[in-house]
């Protein structure tokens, strides 16, 4: 089997238990559901050769922990059916039980060990709290210890900034601000905690172009520098520890920041399928102005050297 040429890496399912959880986007119940004819029939239209595909916001971030543990074990082994069924086609990024951080240490080593996972996804905030604080880090911790990485998807912001920001703006909770700042405000807590000090084999993936970090990273880490004591510049970890990719985010001037900033290296194509549809994101990436040597590690050499495909 020849590998992988075209990789992406943020594309979205929901199990049966989980599809009725919080506020979903409409129009996509049909695909979301779909785990082989849909699916892969746009895959082909489009030239993608593998998804690596994950439990769709909020997934089981803000259950109850009994409840958050089953539902994710069960997402894990429903997805892991899928992959099964056409291991050429599909991989998985684990759904994990973050409101018992212990127990979801354990699933990623289920997932990974037991069901040949790349990683896991994690939809935002747990319960209102970020995933900095010392209760999350046995997940990173054991994500470390397997060399697998860490997606951090955007999910609803808290309920506080919901109620100061966008009270008279609905529109903007979700992905035209909300899932920006909110993502954003993960990253640089993760960073400011003392995680990749910790942990710094630790692997984090963001999407969107890394939402905003890479034109706010010389701010950030000129400004940090005054009033932090990090033991390494805030660009350094970011530049040592993430990846980016450019679901739902194509263009061609944000690449090229993202690219600068980053190295090509750091950059993983992904569509968010299917709430963006695989031919605009495969027709940015055809057509961005980069080499084809770049063009490449971009579309699948990057995601098969960190996930190991």
């Amino acid at each position: 089997m020849s590998p992988p040429n075209v990789i992406t890496i943020e594309e979205h399912f929901w199990t049966p238990e989980l599809s009725g959880v919080g506020h979903r986007q409409a129009g996509a119940p049909e695909r979301l559901s779909d785990m082989d004819v849909l699916r892969i029939r746009e895959m082909d239209e489009a030239g993608i050769d593998l998804q690596v595909m994950s439990e769709t916001a909020p997934a089981t971030q803000n259950l109850e922990p009994e409840t958050a543990v089953r539902l994710a074990r069960r997402s894990n082994d429903y997805l892991h059916a899928a992959v099964r069924a056409h291991p050429d086609r599909f991989a998985g990024f684990a759904t994990l039980p973050t409101p018992d951080p212990r127990a979801a240490a354990d699933e990623l080593e289920r997932a990974v060990t037991k069901l040949g996972f790349k990683g896991a996804m994690i939809m935002g905030l747990t319960h209102g709290r970020f995933l900095d604080e010392k209760d999350f880090w046995p997940i990173f911790e054991r994500a470390a210890a397997l060399d697998v990485p860490v997606y951090i998807h955007p999910g609803p912001p808290h309920r506080a900034v919901v109620e100061a920001y966008y009270k008279d703006f609905p529109d903007l909770t979700g992905a035209p601000l909300g899932f920006t700042v909110e993502t954003l405000t993960h990253a640089v807590r993760l960073i400011v905690r003392g995680v990749f000090d910790a942990y710094p084999g630790l692997k984090i993936i963001v999407g969107h172009l890394g939402e905003a970090l890479p034109f706010l990273l010389w701010r950030v880490d000129n400004t940090l520098k005054r009033h932090t004591s990090l033991a390494r510049g805030f660009a350094d970890y970011v530049r040592a520890n993430f990846y980016v990719t450019t679901s739902g985010a194509f263009s061609n001037t944000a690449l090229a920041c993202t690219i600068a900033e980053l190295g090509v290296e750091k950059i993983l194509f992904a569509v968010d399928w299917p709430f963006m549809s695989n031919m605009p994101g495969r027709k940015f990436m055809d057509a961005a102005p980069i080499s084809e040597k770049d063009r490449a590690l971009i579309f699948g050499g990057n995601a098969r050297k960190l996930l190991k495909l």
